[in-house]
């Protein structure tokens, strides 16, 4: 049994809760902008007064409606500066917050309702006031209190709730804002259900706060610096991007949020971001989209050289960095110069041109994609969390990085691997149990330390390798044990491949299935000059079926012939967070996907 810890940097007083994060940035700057919102012709500041003010005042509002210390408020939008002010909002008034997705399935909206005692919601338009009175049952008859943040025909938005609260007084505010300390429950997330229904996690005050302070310590290169500016556009419902933001607000980095997915890249290049968070589908997508451009530009081969260069010089930083090599050599220095002016500075000049950092959670990581990148000029840093440990458990920094690792423990937490592989996780991170379920909280903790499921190695500087999840590893009908995790991403470097599921529990061998990704089965055609194929189509084209053969092929060479993958089939649709089968975090419901793909594995094993 291995173990590694990096110790606490900073306590706070445990009569403090996270509105003192907000209190503190008032106090030291009350002009500083905490947050900037996307107006015609730029960005507008809001600074920390502007912002504690709005707060204050929705806060008011919630403890009108009925809202008292320790009672909970459901928040389901997109990311948007409202999301952030309701937030702050709810614990001014010794709320709770339940963030719920919005993709969430009215059934899932129910149960999240149902099982966290929600009174009031807060919602972002009309269209999800319907859904929420629907998942509550009460479409004509009384529920919830229902709130928009946009502008509500029947005037039930945040106008009105803030004017209806101008009764409550200073005194009153402030024992709803002080009644909660680091020990009491801040937020109840809920986990993403990929095992099943989902868990409501007890965050805490001490969690978020804790977190927050010493991840700035921790991170200083990222975080402890002036002009710091991050764009927000993962979903605030997830526990790695509140985490992240209540994080931003302790260091006074500007958080933007980006309108929509189709206006990030604009979003970017004005707002000009220092470091950002994603999750590795991102970075799949822009390289995809790098390679297809220069394809398309008839520069496909200078893409192909810049993207080796970009690998081979940040391996060689790695190996300088682990003490096994000296780090570039003068001929490869050369090849980086010449290609940083050709191709490098046109990738990050599409993150905005200032964006040095980039932190990178949520799923596995391909090692490729943090190498060309941090060879590009962009330093990305794996992390590693759950939403149990309020995101962030271990993570690289800007000086002790190595690719392929999720990084070292975070200041005041522990991280073990029992003898059967399972990471175990204790410290400031870690929630207080899930919500009234005492036979789940049985299961989660050993020792003090709560099993996180996955598997995962510890080298002796203390950095973590995850290699796999305890319930997804398959056991063939040879008793051959393998790990899914590895294979799949590694199929899905192929720009053909949006997904893959590697099957081959309890059969005579491994299977996998694929499905397509519409822009790069569109740029693999075009690239051919044949007409665009659909999904349907390519699945059963023996062109394509050859070039995927060859990525099975690539994935094969991580395993021994036993592990390898011998059979697969495409599917000819593409799995989506609509459809169920992912996350709002893009993670793969794996056991969603073999259920409603029951026939197409059956067909993999067909005689």
């Amino acid at each position: 049994m291995r173990e590694a810890a990096t110790e606490l940097l900073v306590d706070l007083d445990p009569r403090s809760n996270v509105t003192d994060l907000l209190r503190d940035q008032r106090r030291k700057d009350p002009e500083h902008a905490l947050y900037a919102r996307k107006v015609p012709g730029g960005w507008d500041t809001v600074t920390a007064a502007r912002f504690e003010d709005r707060v204050r005042a929705v806060a008011r509002g919630l403890i009108a409606a009925g809202l008292v210390p320790g009672g909970t408020v459901a928040v389901m939008s997109r990311t948007r500066f409202e999301w952030t002010l309701v937030d702050f909002a709810i614990w001014y008034a010794g709320g709770v917050t339940v963030p719920v997705y919005e993709t969430s399935s009215r059934s899932q909206v129910s149960w999240i309702l149902s099982d966290s005692g929600a009174k009031i919601v807060l919602v972002e338009d009309e269209a999800k006031r319907d859904l929420v009175r629907e998942a509550s049952g009460t479409a004509d008859g009384p529920g919830p209190s229902i709130w928009s943040m946009t502008e509500s025909a029947d005037g039930a938005d945040l106008a009105s709730l803030e004017a209806s609260g101008a009764g409550v007084d200073d005194d009153a505010l402030e024992r709803a804002r002080s009644a909660a300390g680091l020990a009491d429950v801040a937020s109840l997330v809920y986990t993403s259900g990929t095992t099943g229904r989902p868990k409501g996690c007890e965050i805490t005050h001490g969690n978020f706060a804790l977190v927050a302070r010493n991840t700035i310590l921790f991170l200083p290169e990222i975080l402890d610096r002036p002009d710091t500016r991050t764009l927000m556009f993962l979903p605030l419902a997830h526990v790695l991007a509140r985490a992240v933001q209540v994080i931003c607000l302790a260091a006074g980095t500007t958080v933007a949020h980006a309108a929509s997915a189709a206006e990030l890249i604009e979003d970017l290049g004005t707002f000009k971001p220092t470091f950002l968070l994603a999750v590795p589908r991102v970075f799949e997508k822009v390289y995809a989209t790098a390679q297809q451009n220069a394809e398309e530009a008839g520069k496909g081969r200078v893409f192909e050289l810049a993207a080796r260069t970009a690998i081979d010089y940040s391996k060689a930083l790695d190996a300088a960095a682990r003490g096994t090599g000296r780090g570039p050599g003068p001929l490869l220095r050369i090849r980086h110069a010449l290609f940083d002016r050709l191709v490098f500075a046109r990738v990050r000049a599409a993150f905005g041109g200032d964006l040095q950092h980039i932190v990178s959670g949520a799923s596995a990581l391909n090692p490729r994609e943090a190498h060309f990148f941090r060879g590009a000029g962009l330093i990305l840093l794996e992390g590693y969390g759950l939403t149990e440990s309020t995101a962030p458990c271990t993570a690289n920094t800007p000086s002790h990085t190595k690719v392929g690792t999720v990084g070292i423990p975070m200041p005041g937490t522990t991280i073990r691997v029992a003898a059967d592989g399972e990471v175990l996780v204790k410290g400031i991170g870690i929630f207080r149990g899930y919500h009234r379920n005492d036979a789940a909280n049985a299961e989660a903790f050993a020792d003090g330390f709560f099993r996180t499921g996955d598997l995962g190695e510890l080298d002796e500087d203390g950095f973590l390798t995850i290699t796999g999840r305890k319930k997804d590893l398959l056991v063939t009908a040879g008793g051959k044990n393998v790990a899914p995790g590895p294979l799949e991403e590694k199929l899905r470097e192929s720009r053909l491949v949006s997904q893959a599921v590697v099957v081959g529990e309890g059969r005579p061998f491994v299977g996998a299935l694929l499905t397509l990704d519409p822009d790069g089965l569109a740029a693999w055609c075009r690239a051919r000059k044949t007409a665009v194929l659909t999904p349907a189509q390519a699945a059963a084209s023996p062109q394509v079926l050859a070039e995927l053969q060859g990525a099975v092929d690539a994935a094969n060479e991580l395993v021994s012939r036993a592990e390898g993958i011998r059979k697969f089939r495409v599917l000819d649709t593409d799995f989506t967070v609509e459809s169920g089968l992912l996350t709002p975090s893009l993670k793969l419901k794996r056991a969603s996907v073999l259920e409603a793909y029951a026939d197409d594995v059956e067909g993999l094993y067909a005689k």
